[in-house]
């Protein structure tokens, strides 16, 4: 899903102009980013936490030549999904097993798109 089609859903859904759905969505992702550059960690409830985490130098390799290279420090940002959206995924597998084995999805279970 890409941020236009984020933004069609909501816009639909609640009733603003896609424009004013954009901005809207374009300035939560800002606050995010923003937050995490000065605090480096944001929590948002039901959802997960985004976290800015300092990885290590290390020694890697170059996959085409095999020669040894150095890799520097560098700030990443990690996430860790809530409780709710590791339930909703776990349910989703459960679903995707059944349909495997020929079964119906648990009643709870989010549908599952055909590959």
């Amino acid at each position: 899903m890409t941020k236009k089609e984020i933004v069609k859903t909501i816009s639909d859904k609640i009733g603003l102009t896609q424009l004013k759905t954009k901005e809207i969505v374009q300035q939560t992702f800002d606050a995010i980013v923003d937050t995490l550059v000065e605090e480096r960690r944001i929590e948002l409830r039901n959802f997960g936490v985004f976290e800015v985490k300092k990885r290590a130098a290390r020694k890697a390799r170059n996959p085409r030549t095999g020669e040894r290279v150095d890799v520097a420090e560098k700030y990443v940002v990690t996430f860790k999904p809530g409780k709710e959206m590791e339930e909703k995924v776990r349910m989703l597998e459960l679903a995707e097993a059944a349909k495997a084995r020929g079964e119906a999805p648990p009643s709870n279970a989010p549908p599952t798109s055909a590959p």
